[in-house]
């Protein structure tokens, strides 16, 4: 007589009843965190499968409740362990709202957990989220197959900041937007830690219509959106507001791209160089870096400077000189690859508790297919009792399989933190990059102010030569002198744009390190008691099971 199939699948571990019930919300989010571990591009990212928002604990957490009281609304089988209780009790009056290092799910449906949150009063919020994608359709034909059709999000926002002048409002934004919404905000907010957008993919287009590409960007989206609105200076811009609140078409100048730039700045270049155009920079231009393509005249002149700055003989007659900022920049360098480090061993982790958890629930189904199968064929009472036994460990089994995919749902929730500040190093390097960029322009002007006053010297020398003065030296000496003086606006102008990205950067260095060592601190406390309580839990499934078997082993013995 042939026996069942003894190989079990995930499937069959997912849906096996055990004798003891189990919370169905619970554990549909541990399968949903699961599975997007599994299908994730990185196990510490935003999940890549479409799951429902309130479902998935990589969205939004596990119903952690009051755990104390196992009668509360949405209690979690999983109570709160005795051990991590008594060890970390004194942390839970630091966080308010936050049970075990987790915030509690009515703080997080309303907000994301973001790196950086606003230093101003508490009372202030700023809630947004993204939800309803809906496909349109564009006015114009497109040669690519599907480049006609984009997605629309549902952007709600909740707040009682009083520059927005209400308390809810809705608006519908494309990507597009998002995009142009980014591009304003570094060109106002040089020199700041502005979170970095979502990617646009380069094969848009044909995976639009996927509905776990839509879900992506929409996680994405919001999470992005709420970055910027835990901004304390960003919070408040108009850009933000005009973004969140003004209906219909974004009323915000869509960037150009670099390919027209540049063709603008190649019909200007020749009027330039021949003097049909001005050939100094407008004093409202250099609060702008020159790598945007419309002056290539600038472009070059800069280009010219950093290759002097870098392999020229003489030093530019200003330089950074903050020796403080240089320190700190050259840790911030350290810092990347340490959380480059940190993140690939959180990886590890993940997916070796992950194996884990599926190993022991494959053994475990493994067992109960057996103790079937010996029940099935038992002859004598001892045969059956065999497979009472055998059942008892399995289930033990499949239990403890649960508990560590909850614990890794959660371990993803709380590590996830390294992941995102490495990202957010892009944000950190975009702001060192416009305080080099602006002081580049300032040792241009300076550079060109002390060729033209050099020129000026000379011509004034041989224009004294000539009695009675010559016309047309005359008139090109008060040229020279009026270029002379709009230069030298350029460059206060120049200098203040620097000494302003200066101070950004300082405050922006002095809020990261605050916010990141609150970050760190909340991800640890929150990591451990995670792991002790689970711990714990494991333990008790098979001390249960060792104190059943001890008495077989004693009546064996």
């Amino acid at each position: 007589m042939m026996g069942p199939d003894l190989h079990s699948s995930r499937e069959d571990m997912e849906s096996l009843i055990l004798d003891e019930s189990l919370n169905g919300t619970s554990y549909s989010s541990f399968r949903s965190a699961m599975t997007s571990i599994s299908d994730a591009h990185h196990p510490l990212s935003s999940p890549m499968v479409a799951t429902p928002a309130d479902t998935d604990p990589l969205i939004s957490p596990l119903m952690y409740h009051d755990f104390r009281n196992p009668n509360a609304p949405g209690h979690s089988y999983v109570e709160p362990p005795s051990y991590a209780d008594v060890i970390f009790s004194p942390f839970e009056g630091e966080n308010g709202g936050n049970v075990n290092g987790v915030e509690s799910p009515s703080q997080k449906s309303e907000s994301s957990s973001v790196l950086s949150r606003s230093a101003s009063s508490s009372s202030e919020y700023l809630k947004i989220t993204v939800s309803n994608p809906q496909k349109e359709q564009e006015s114009s034909n497109s040669i690519v197959p599907g480049g006609n059709t984009y997605v629309t999000y549902l952007v709600t926002t909740r707040t009682n900041v009083p520059e927005f002048g209400g308390s809810e409002f809705s608006v519908r934004r494309r990507f597009k937007d998002v995009v142009t919404l980014s591009d304003r905000l570094s060109e106002s907010f040089r020199g700041f830690f502005i979170p970095p957008r979502p990617d646009k993919s380069v094969v848009e287009s044909q995976v639009m219509h996927k509905q776990e590409f839509v879900e992506q960007r929409r996680v994405a989206l919001e999470k992005y959106l709420r970055r910027l609105a835990a901004h304390p200076v960003i919070k408040k811009s108009d850009e933000l507001r005009v973004f969140l609140q003004v209906q219909g078409k974004l009323p915000l100048p869509v960037s150009t791209d670099v390919a027209s730039r540049m063709l603008d700045g190649a019909v200007n270049l020749p009027k330039q160089l021949f003097g049909d155009s001005g050939t100094v920079v407008a004093p409202h231009e250099v609060v702008q870096p020159a790598k945007g393509g419309r002056d290539l005249l600038r472009l070059f002149k800069e280009l010219k400077q950093s290759v002097a700055n870098d392999w020229g003989g003489s030093k530019p007659l200003v330089g950074e000189e903050d020796k403080e900022f240089l320190e700190k920049k050259e840790k911030m360098n350290d810092l990347e690859q340490q959380l480059s480090s940190a993140s690939q061993q959180a990886e590890s982790l993940v997916k070796a508790q992950q194996d884990i958890g599926e190993t022991l629930g494959e053994l475990g189904l493994a067992f109960i297919k057996l103790s079937k199968f010996e029940n099935d064929e038992a002859v004598f009472n001892s045969q059956r009792i065999r497979a009472a036994e055998t059942k008892v460990v399995a289930t033990a089994a499949v239990k403890a399989s649960r508990f560590y995919r909850e614990l890794n749902a959660q371990t993803v929730k709380h590590l996830d933190s390294f992941h995102e500040y490495l990202g957010l190093m892009l944000a950190v390097h975009n702001a060192f990059s416009d305080r080099s960029s602006a002081l580049l322009t300032v040792q241009t002007l300076l550079s060109d102010l002390s060729s033209l006053h050099s020129r000026t010297e000379k011509l004034e020398a041989a224009s004294s030569k000539i009695f009675g003065g010559d016309k047309s030296r005359v008139r090109k000496l008060e040229e020279m002198k009026e270029t002379v003086r709009v230069t030298e606006d350029a460059k206060n102008v120049a200098v203040r744009e620097y000494e302003r990205i200066k101070e950004n950067n300082r405050t922006e260095l002095e809020r990261f390190d605050s916010e990141r060592h609150a970050d760190f601190l909340s991800m640890l406390k929150g990591f451990v008691i995670n792991q002790v309580g689970y711990a714990e839990k494991i333990a008790n499934v098979w001390g249960k099971v060792a104190e059943e078997t001890s008495g077989y082993a004693k009546e064996s013995n």
